[in-house]
């Protein structure tokens, strides 16, 4: 059996807990320790008052954080990280005028056919690596790129080799060879893709968005999920209003995913539900859409995550510090309030009760900066912060 690892991270100028205190939600403390024991930790409190390990014992490890902020590790509740391809041409011609429209999926779809398991497995590690050096810690992938029973399958068994955290997301596009037979394609993903795919699934998700599935599409499609034993998400008012986040909130999903053009309605709807406003901010950034009206869910007490949306498309970044900063600068978020909807919640919207903060019996996932406190992730954007990151006690 492997030794249990024990370290003690101390001379934390700015802990992160996210356990509210005092009125403060980010539950922050000042020249503080955190007491990792395995994979979980042990105990959080004031550096004054830690526990005593001795550095000369076998498997402890006493880190001297110098004064830099620590965090709970990201929580990135909506990537794409399993495709084909590149569309860097359509980026280029958005930035020249040209509008954004969800067709250009099926450009990706038909990389991914094409591409074996042995390249989009290389792919996908280069990402998760990408993500874990800038502070991402649990992440979600969904399917979407394969649309065929077979490719939907084994991007939801690629995907379930890196996370637990799977997407079922047959109903992203109706593809070419179903666009004089989506009802043919709407009754595929309900039954054959669905059989193939929930096995390595937690989650089912769709696009209930103008160009992709109607409301009564979709509703059907997260019925057949839910009876399969999914959980469901959606995509919903990214390119304009619709009935998407008052069907996420009426199915009980975890998170209804963009959020761009919301009602009234919609807003008190999210307001008075468990399910959590998922906002893209590196979608907007990437397709000049407005961006979403955070301080206005906020403000009427809904709960609001922030996620990268990786995608090659629309938002091909997995940069979480980068959504903290959107978020702050674009969507009237405080530096505060961005932090914990990268974090906490992405847990929320994921429905995990075990990262997202830290304080004992919680997975032992921390983001350590270069930097004296969470604010410079907002103040200083592009740069690379990240100094140190563990992932279940381990540093990557």
């Amino acid at each position: 059996m492997d030794a249990v690892t024990t370290t003690l991270i101390t001379h934390i100028g700015e802990l992160t807990t996210n356990v509210a205190a005092d009125g403060d939600a980010l539950g922050t403390l000042r020249d503080a320790a955190v007491l990792i024991v395995g994979d979980r930790i042990a105990w959080v409190g004031p550096a004054s008052a830690a526990p005593v390990v001795s550095p000369e014992g076998e498997g402890i490890e006493v880190v001297d954080a110098g004064g830099r902020a620590v965090l709970p590790g990201f929580v990135d509740s909506h990537t794409h990280l399993v495709f084909g391809g590149d569309r860097a041409d359509e980026f280029e011609a958005r930035m020249t005028g040209a509008p954004y429209a969800a067709g250009g999926i099926r450009r990706t779809v038909a990389a991914t056919r094409a591409a074996g398991d042995e390249e989009l497995r290389a792919r996908l590690a280069a990402f998760v690596a990408e993500l874990r050096a800038q502070g991402t810690t649990t992440f979600e992938i969904k399917t979407g790129y394969g649309l065929t029973v077979a490719d939907e399958e084994r991007l939801a068994r690629l995907a379930g080799e890196v996370t637990p955290e799977v997407t079922f997301l047959g109903a992203h596009v109706v593809p070419a060879e179903y666009s004089e037979r989506r009802e043919d394609y709407v009754d595929l993903v309900c039954d054959a893709m669905l059989h193939a795919c929930a096995p390595h699934s937690r989650w089912i998700d769709v696009f209930c968005e103008r160009g992709a599935f109607t409301p009564d599409e979709s509703r059907r499609i997260l019925a057949a999920g839910i009876a399969h034993g999914l959980e469901p998400r959606v995509h919903a008012n990214q390119l304009g209003p619709g009935e998407g986040v008052r069907l996420a909130v009426e199915l009980g999903a975890a998170s209804v995913d963009h959020c761009t053009y919301l009602s009234d309605d919609d807003v008190h709807a999210l307001a008075g539900s468990a399910t959590v406003a998922t906002l893209l901010p590196g979608v907007e950034f990437s397709t000049r859409q407005p961006y979403p009206d955070a301080r206005r869910l906020i403000d009427a007490g809904a709960t609001v995550a922030l996620a990268s949306d990786c995608n090659p498309g629309s938002s091909f970044t997995s940069s979480m510090p980068l959504m903290i900063a959107l978020a702050v600068r674009e969507m009237g978020m405080t530096p505060a309030e961005a932090v914990w909807a990268a974090t906490a919640g992405g847990a929320k919207a994921l429905r995990r009760d075990d990262v997202g903060a830290l304080a004992p019996g919680m997975r032992a996932d921390l983001v350590m900066l270069d930097a004296p406190t969470r604010v410079h992730l907002a103040y200083r954007p592009g740069v690379p912060l990240v100094h140190t990151v563990w992932a279940g006690g381990v540093p990557v």
